[in-house]
């Protein structure tokens, strides 16, 4: 099952680069435009309404329910707001490309290293706490956020989908 969902991954992400390679912009050489410019496209996207988490996958198992109900919005300035009826967790956002840094590229195999980074302020043992992290993008589309991250610590592999309200 690990090596299944491991090579969805990899399909995945070479599925990425070559959407990245084939952007409109064809008669642009300069690398490091292509990438900021996807971080932009990244950022207006989210931006752009408020979110579910309909899939997360943390390391061996689905844990998608502990955000049932809550609504994710990404501001302009920032700022990550979680709802979930009287319930509300606050954190930062932001999507950068981060591609002169090679010692963040979890993906292994990415010439995109746009980093789609999420932050809650919480303590460890908060549901929130797991989704901190420099998730690099897998697919974006107008209503859904696919991101991946192979952790540091257990070399485990996480999932993170945020579908459009």
């Amino acid at each position: 099952m690990k090596n299944r969902i491991l090579n969805m991954a990899f399909t995945a992400i070479t599925a990425a680069i070559i959407l990245v390679a084939c952007s409109k912009d064809e008669t642009s050489n300069n690398t490091n435009t292509a990438n900021e410019t996807s971080a932009d496209q990244v950022a207006a996207i989210a931006k752009n309404g408020t979110w579910t988490i309909t899939y997360f996958f943390d390391t061996d198992q689905d844990e998608t329910n502990n955000f049932s109900g809550y609504a994710f919005t990404f501001k302009e300035d920032g700022s990550l707001i979680a709802i979930n009826g009287n319930t509300t967790v606050s954190g930062t956002w932001s999507v950068l490309d981060d591609s002169s840094n090679s010692s963040s590229d979890d993906d292994g195999n990415s010439t995109d290293d746009d980093d789609f980074n999420i932050f809650f302020p919480v303590p460890d043992t908060n549901d929130f706490e797991d989704l901190n992290d420099d998730w690099d993008i897998i697919s974006v589309t107008a209503n859904k956020i696919e991101l991946t991250d192979v952790s540091g610590g257990n070399g485990g592999t996480d999932f993170l989908t945020f579908e459009k309200n």
